[in-house]
């Protein structure tokens, strides 16, 4: 009787201190910093004191805008469902056409890609039933513009959307320590051929004055940090 007693006594000890073990690891759990998540985004601060997130060398920027023209030297991503010969990556050519198979030539410099993918639809109707097609920018090479000198990351990008100066200056990095911010200049080319150079004192803009310098950038631009 005694050790049958003992042996329950004993079975309800180990139940009790299990249970006082799993709260104890729950507790101390929970007083973990959690861990961040993929979606957590570092983002680098632009020149002018906000935060400005990009994302360089990526082909096709998130902020695509839809209205966006294609134009010589993008590349295309062309997919027919259930038509995987007529598809493909390929590059818009000098003349501002593509090729695709059983079509020939099409013209795709000057229109949307929403544009492209009607045209595209319309004339493979001829050959196929009720053709679906997607048309996408793979990468836009026509439409870039530069920044190069006293910048921390110097080069070319994008122009997918609303871009000025202030803006062009953050998405390279912000200025290295010797950069002559007063005699920042943007080259641009004329419709003569010529090119044209318009002076920007980024100190001016920041202190509030003459902000009408803050221009917004057009294709084939180049920001010039001395």
């Amino acid at each position: 009787m005694t050790s049958k007693l003992l042996r329950r006594f004993n079975l309800a000890s180990q139940v009790i201190l299990l249970s006082f073990v799993g709260c104890t690891l729950a507790w101390a759990q929970d007083g973990k910093k959690q861990p961040a998540t993929s979606g957590d985004q570092v983002s680098t601060a632009n020149a002018y004191g906000a935060d400005h997130s990009v994302s360089r060398g990526a082909a096709v920027p998130a902020g695509l805008d839809p209205d966006y023209v294609i134009g010589p030297d993008d590349v295309l991503s062309v997919h027919v469902w259930k038509e995987p010969d007529i598809g493909g990556k390929m590059p818009v050519r000098s003349d501002g056409k593509i090729t695709l198979p059983l079509l020939g030539d099409i013209q795709a410099s000057g229109l949307t890609p929403a544009r492209l993918q009607v045209v595209i639809t319309q004339r493979l109707s001829d050959f196929i039933n009720n053709p679906q097609v997607v048309v996408a920018v793979e990468q836009m090479n026509s439409r870039q513009f530069t920044v190069m000198g006293e910048v921390q990351h110097p080069g070319s990008f994008p122009l997918t959307h609303t871009t000025r100066v202030m803006d062009a200056l953050a998405i390279a990095g912000g200025f290295r320590d010797f950069a002559k911010v007063k005699k920042i200049h943007i080259m641009r080319r004329t419709a003569e051929g010529g090119t044209q150079t318009i002076p920007f004192n980024y100190r001016e803009v920041v202190q509030g004055h003459k902000f009408a310098q803050n221009i917004e950038l057009q294709a084939g631009d180049t920001v010039v940090v001395p």
